[in-house]
């Protein structure tokens, strides 16, 4: 092919790509000219209904989340509290293994005996419990702290729980405080 009748085919090619281009365009424009008005409007009401559906279950989403923190915040809040009377309760259930040692005290007991139990009725009532561990009981690193661990004294007791040094407490379903332990190796 000549220098001449290869510049005319590439503008042949041009012009023709050009054309095939505007076909498309024609084409998409009669696709929209096609809609009637009844259908762009029911087009666009659907899709102002899906916004409206999206922001709608959004702000629920944002409503039970929201109710769901305060809940838990109203829960919690006295965590702080509870926490610190712990070591309280410590020494009245020392104060308490002593005090039945000396048995001349015989109304200091009573006396001391009286305000624990009051402390500990007023913190309850609050939402603490006390975590329920016994001697003999399976050792579980989630549910308990071990301090130490010496010889069991007995087969049985080896991986189990020998003393109980601190108990543990929870606030509502949230451990504040996990018993702590000795175990049997």
């Amino acid at each position: 092919m000549s220098k001449k009748s290869k510049k005319e085919t590439d503008i042949e090619e041009e012009v023709n790509t050009t054309s095939t281009q505007a076909d498309t365009d024609t084409t998409q424009e009669e696709v929209v000219e096609q809609l009637s008005p009844e259908e762009q409007l029911k087009a666009d009401l659907q899709q102002e209904k899906d916004k409206f559906l999206r922001l709608f279950a959004e702000f629920e989403n944002y409503k039970k989340r929201t109710s769901r923190e305060r809940v838990e915040l109203f829960q919690t809040a006295s965590k702080d509290v509870m926490v610190s009377m712990l070591p309280i309760l410590d020494d009245f259930e020392r104060a308490l293994l002593h005090i039945d040692d000396d048995k001349e005290a015989e109304e200091l007991r009573k006396g001391v005996l009286l305000i624990y139990n009051k402390l500990l009725n007023a913190l309850q009532q609050k939402g603490l419990a006390t975590i329920e561990v016994r001697k003999g009981d399976v050792f579980n690193a989630d549910h308990h702290e071990a301090i130490t661990q010496i010889p069991a004294p007995t087969e049985d007791l080896k991986g189990k729980i020998i003393d109980v040094i601190e108990k543990g407490y929870k606030l509502g379903e949230t451990v504040i405080r996990f018993p702590k332990v000795i175990i049997g190796q």
